[in-house]
Parts: structure tokens; C-alpha cells; sequence
């Protein structure tokens, strides 16, 4: 791709309407300790889980107030809309999944990747443990909930095959994504394809009942999954902001580790719709197993490495969802992030 196509038509007039939303006055505010901060904004790609759990702590701890950092953490309406809201400027930052950055990028939306957390993918079929499902084999004849367009239904053909299957040997039921986990529960399907570091706790305390997993990564298919996300306009213009932001980030993401039940404790009325405490713990001990690859293992949490970038980019080359890929530096902003 020898440069990104025209940003699409729905995000020029949001790139007006927010062009002067970061001005100096509207951007900083003073600590208590009379320090002056500057303003962010991060919204999340969904509503509050176990995964966002080291953002509140972060918060709470004031790491971010000690990288200069006055953080206002939103809710997100899935990864797709945050990268839209983000390349557009009505946020400062995202977090969001990375197959829906490399789309993005492919229709143009003028955002990149200041580092990827989630380096070991998330994405899993789910399914009760009573179906007795041990190995990729064991799906073939059963109907899975997924969503139709999305990551997981992309790499799903992907994960089959490189486990002896096809396409054909298991059906796919296009559900919407907040429907799944109903889907499973009434038996109208045998599994669901999600991210172990959400759906399966919900639906274990949902339904009473032991839920199994079969996780792409520990099945022969491994990519980068989310991270942290900045627009080009801010990164243009506010880039040491971006690279304080990021060291914060990564700050909370170590603090949460050492201690993860304060972490979880710190998202106490994050929102309406936040998981039971049991399941915030389970969601976010699952997110602390995903944070590195072999390469970057002992690592920060958020330091990439181009060769593992490099092979997120050519599967989803592969399974179409980049049909015009790029070099690593179209996705990734290196002049941002951590250093190994």
C-alpha cells in the first residue's frame, strides 16, 4: 500500500467539528498538589471489564497524575467505533483491538497503534464443559455464535484449518455480539467464539454452570489483540503527550499485575453494567496471562517487536480483512513507544 486511501466520508465533518477541542486552555488542568496536567480522554472498546481494570487503578494510584496525565476513562461501543472516534478526534485516545486498527487503516481512518498490551490473542471458542470439548476436532458438526465481519469470525476459518478442519465442518450462527452468550445458554448453539478474558466468566456466572475453552494461541494461531491507540492529528501535534501517555499505561498495567484484587477493587462504580466482583477477578487474571509474546517475555507490559506486528499484519492479509497491506510504521507509531 503505498499510502492510505482518503479518509472515509463519515469522519471528515467529526475532523471539523473537534479540530480546535484540544486547545491549550481546554487540554490541561492542576493537581491538588498544584501540578499542571494535561487533559486526556481514553475511551475503551466496551463497557468496563476485568481487562480496563489497570486504567482505574492507574487512576486511583495517580500514576497517570505522575506522568502529567489528567485521565478521564469512557465506555466504548466495541473496537470498530472506538477506532472511528479516536481517528476522528473525538477522543484522545482508545483502546481498542488490533484487527480493527489494520481496518481502519485500510478505509482510511487516520489513526495508529502506540503499543499493543494484549500481545497473546484472547479469542476462543467457549463452550459448557459438560459438551466434553478438548481439542479443535471435537467442534466438528456443532453450530458456533459468531459475528458476521468481525475478527473472530475472520480468523475462525484460520484456526480450523490449521487444525485439520474446514470451513464447512462447523457452522457459524451470525449473532449479534451481545447476544451470544444467550445464544449458548438457551442451546441454541454448541459454543461462541469470544475472548476468554471477557465472555467465559460472564457466562460461567450467568449460567451456574463450567465453562471450557479452546484458545486460538494455545491451538497454532497467535496475533495482536488490544492496545493502546492515538489519532495522527494528536500524535502531530501533542506527541510527547502520547508518549507520557503510553509510559503510564504501562505503569498501571505492572501495578495491576503486583496487585491485581486492589486493581479490581479501583473500578468500584465505573459503570451501571460492571460485572460482579468474582467475575472482574477472573476476567482480569486471564488479561494478565496475555500481556507478551516469547519475544518480548520479562519485557514491559506494551513493548511490541516488528516481527511480531509483522505476522498479525500477514494473517489478516490472509483471512481478508487487509487486502492492501502495509509496512509495520503504517499501523505502528515506534516514535511513541516503549522501548524493549
Amino acid at each position: 500500500m503505498t499510502g492510505r486511501r482518503p479518509l472515509i466520508t463519515g469522519l471528515v465533518p467529526l475532523l471539523l467539528l473537534t479540530a480546535t477541542a484540544c486547545g491549550d486552555d481546554a487540554a490541561t488542568s492542576v493537581s491538588d498538589s498544584g501540578r499542571r496536567l494535561d487533559r486526556v480522554t481514553l475511551t475503551l472498546n466496551w463497557y468496563p471489564y476485568g481487562e480496563h481494570a489497570p486504567f482505574y487503578y492507574g487512576e486511583r494510584r495517580k500514576i497517570f497524575e505522575k506522568h502529567g496525565i489528567d485521565l478521564t476513562i469512557r465506555a466504548g461501543q466495541g473496537s470498530q467505533k472506538t477506532v472511528q472516534l479516536t481517528g476522528a478526534g473525538e477522543t484522545d485516545f482508545g483502546w481498542a483491538d488490533t484487527p480493527a486498527l489494520l481496518a481502519g487503516a485500510e478505509t482510511g481512518v487516520p489513526v495508529k497503534s502506540l503499543g499493543v498490551f494484549l500481545q497473546t490473542t484472547p479469542s476462543s471458542v467457549q463452550f459448557f464443559a459438560s459438551r466434553n470439548i478438548t481439542r479443535p476436532a471435537d467442534l466438528k458438526g456443532m453450530t458456533i455464535a459468531g459475528t458476521a465481519g468481525d475478527a473472530l469470525s475472520r480468523t475462525f476459518p484460520v484456526f480450523l484449518e490449521r487444525n485439520g478442519l474446514s470451513g464447512s465442518d462447523v457452522t457459524v450462527q451470525n449473532t449479534d455480539p451481545a447476544g451470544k452468550i444467550a445464544a449458548v445458554i438457551s442451546g441454541r448453539t454448541d459454543g461462541l467464539l469470544g475472548y476468554a478474558s471477557d465472555q467465559a466468566p460472564i457466562m460461567a456466572h450467568k449460567s451456574g454452570k463450567k465453562v471450557g475453552t479452546l484458545r486460538f494461541s494455545e491451538h497454532g494461531l497467535n496475533f495482536y489483540s488490544n492496545g493502546l491507540i492515538a489519532g495522527e492529528r494528536l500524535l502531530s501535534g501533542r506527541k510527547e503527550v502520547a508518549r507520557r501517555m503510553v509510559r503510564a499505561v504501562s505503569e498501571s498495567f505492572a501495578a495491576a499485575r503486583r496487585k491485581p484484587a486492589e486493581a479490581v477493587a479501583a473500578m468500584a462504580g465505573a459503570s451501571g453494567q460492571l460485572p460482579p466482583a468474582k467475575v472482574l477477578r477472573e476476567q482480569l487474571a486471564t488479561t494478565l496471562t496475555l500481556l507478551h509474546t516469547p519475544a518480548t517475555r520479562g519485557k514491559a507490559p506494551g513493548v511490541n517487536t516488528e516481527a511480531d506486528w509483522q505476522r498479525t499484519i500477514d494473517l489478516f492479509s490472509r483471512s481478508g480483512l487487509v487486502t492492501e497491506p502495509g509496512p509495520v510504521t503504517e499501523y505502528w507509531e515506534r516514535g511513541s513507544a516503549l522501548k524493549g
